[in-house]
């Protein structure tokens, strides 16, 4: 099942399935910014990432003295959410732990995930709520991919990404096991703007820490932004899938991520993870602005 938002300029569509947003096209040209979850490349659009970002040392977390296994981004994006409301301009999805979720994670939730469209920009709203006793450690992330070139219009390679800052950007790379392995790599700008190159993902994400920019755009080969991703998050990440000329990029606003590969501590212990007491609530946003 989709919900649909639709105003003036945008027409969006949500999975209840993942609550993953799935397409956002501009009324007047028809144009879809939205990778269309083509497997023969990579079959989704904008997963949820959650109780987990990326990849876990040994594929499990240590809590508690016991070991939970967990595939890569956490559960959530593979599991049916409730609709909750829909206005036709905002809706809200929900979805809690239960049998099937305790098995993976030691933890009562609730994750709420709430889009909102207002003229050309959809806001992203995700609300954590630790519904149990103890505290609760966890993260989450997104993962929206956008179509580059857009429209069929020239080749990926044509196309840039800009940044709120004209300072170059330090990175870390992923291992083959999808952990950080090797960090201080420099992407580098000219005035806060660079080109994307062939083999700029051939080695997996770019994650970039430490807060050095909140504000990430797509650009057409004549340099105009197309797309902006606008986010608080500390860290975010850059991919497109390795070695394949995928037509999409993507641009990942994230609240945890993966293991470190030395990383040998607990659930507690991971970095940039977040935790929240008995009955408090955890929440952040990101907006997706269309030109």
């Amino acid at each position: 099942m989709q919900a649909i938002l639709e105003n003036d300029v945008l027409k969006v569509t949500i999975n209840h399935f993942g609550a993953e947003l799935s397409s956002m096209i501009h009324k007047d040209t028809g144009v879809e910014y939205m990778w269309n979850a083509d497997e023969k490349f990579w079959k989704r659009s904008a997963p949820v990432l959650f109780p987990i970002v990326g990849s876990l040392k040994n594929k499990e977390f240590q809590y508690n003295g016991q070991a939970y296994p967990m595939g890569q981004h956490g559960f959530a994006r593979d599991m049916e959410f409730s609709l909750v409301s829909n206005d036709g301009r905002e809706a809200w999805f929900s979805l809690s732990s239960d049998d099937s979720t305790y098995e993976k994670y030691p933890f009562a939730f609730t994750l709420e995930i709430g889009y909102v469209l207002s003229g050309n920009t959809l806001k992203v709203i995700w609300k954590v709520v630790n519904e149990d006793e103890k505290q609760m450690y966890f993260s989450i992330g997104g993962h929206p991919a956008f179509m580059c070139p857009l429209h069929g219009e020239g080749i990926q390679t044509d196309y840039y990404i800009s940044f709120d800052t004209d300072k170059d950007l330090n990175y870390s790379k992923l291992s083959e096991n999808g952990l950080v392995y090797k960090k201080d790599n420099v992407l580098a700008t000219s005035g806060g703007k660079m080109q994307i190159t062939e083999h700029l993902f051939d080695e997996d994400a770019l994650v970039v820490e430490g807060n050095q920019a909140h504000s990430v755009a797509l650009c057409k080969p004549n340099g105009e932004a197309y797309l902006t991703v606008s986010f608080d998050a500390p860290l975010f990440g850059l991919w497109s899938p390795a070695k394949k000329n995928a037509p999409f990029v993507c641009i990942e606003p994230w609240y945890g991520r993966c293991d470190d590969e030395s990383f040998t501590g607990t659930l507690e212990e991971r970095e940039y993870g977040q935790k929240l007491e008995a009955s408090e609530q955890f929440e952040v946003s990101y907006t997706i602005e269309v030109k």
